[in-house]
């Protein structure tokens, strides 16, 4: 399975000073995480997404993109960084570029997760990249992620994550290229990006960087306006628009992509359409009319 995951910022920077040089020896690095599919877990996160809580039961399949909610990474409290990240080193590559964002995922649903599973998440780094954007040097990461129920691949997930440099003061952190949302949509949705909405999906997924609940932090340190919705959350949002708009189809797979960051407290717009081949191409749009994240869906024939 390809990654196939491509960003806009595609120059790449050449010489013996690459980061990413520096770094090859992390590739094949691995890492494993066992988590149990519990009834409390699912009902929480049915409560987040509206959903009644006690519809669950045991035994019963959880929505397919639920999975990314499920195996966090514990660290303790001591192996915090200042950003509330794990810190950089042990799995995680040591790069040396303090701001760190979820750029992306491709993955390939095979069998479904069901409430009570005891599964196991196999990590290893596949890729390490330098690129160069508007804000300076770039680092692109790609870890695949292969989630196991009773010895069995339940998903294969690619995931890319990119570090930024830090700005000088009293510079806004710049986005990438800004692109229009597509106007052809077949239908459209409004979500307002609920500051608790935020926190809760926060909790959910055990996620303590600062820039989506501390906003003085966002604001001084990561040169933001303001606190940053969960990337992870927007393409979470696009999948249950989607899959509302497409109710009775079985997802066997999705390739999410970000492109700029959305704020909390702002209204954001879910849009979509049917493509001729079965998919569902899905995306998200900020007040302004520009692009933040895209999914194409595909399901089963």
């Amino acid at each position: 399975m390809a990654v196939g995951l491509e960003t806009i910022m595609n120059t790449s920077i050449p010489g013996p000073t690459d980061i990413a040089d520096e770094l090859q020896g992390w590739i094949g690095k691995t890492l494993v995480i066992d988590d149990e599919i519990t009834l409390p877990a699912v009902r929480r996160i049915a409560a987040m997404d509206d959903l009644d809580p006690s519809g669950f039961r045991r035994g019963d399949a959880i929505l397919p993109h639920w999975y990314s909610m499920f195996f966090t990474l514990n660290a303790r409290q001591s192996q915090l960084g200042h950003d509330g990240h794990p810190r950089k080193g042990e799995f995680l590559p040591p790069i040396p570029l303090p701001r760190r964002m979820f750029a992306g995922r491709k993955a390939e649903f095979r069998q479904p997760l069901r409430i009570g599973d005891m599964a196991v998440k196999r990590s290893e780094i596949m890729s390490i990249k330098q690129k160069t954007g508007r804000s300076g040097p770039l680092v692109f990461l790609t870890v695949r992620h292969t989630i196991e129920v009773e010895g069995k691949p339940a998903l294969i997930e690619y995931q890319e994550v990119v570090y930024r440099g830090e700005l000088p003061a009293n510079v806004v952190a710049p986005t990438s290229t800004v692109q229009s949302a597509p106007l052809d949509a077949q239908w459209t949705e409004s979500l307002f990006m609920d500051p608790v909405l935020v926190f809760r999906y926060s909790a959910a997924t055990w996620n303590s960087h600062r820039i989506h609940y501390d906003a003085e932090y966002s604001r001084t340190q990561e040169k933001y306006p303001g606190c940053v919705m969960n990337g992870a959350l927007t393409i979470h949002r696009i999948i249950d628009a989607a899959l509302r708009n497409a109710p009775g189809k079985r997802l066997t797979g999705l390739e999410a992509r970000l492109f700029k960051p959305l704020f909390v407290g702002e209204t954001v717009v879910l849009a979509g359409k049917h493509g001729d081949d079965g998919r569902v191409e899905a995306w998200a749009a900020d007040k302004e009319g520009a692009l933040a994240g895209t999914v194409s869906l595909q399901f089963d024939q």
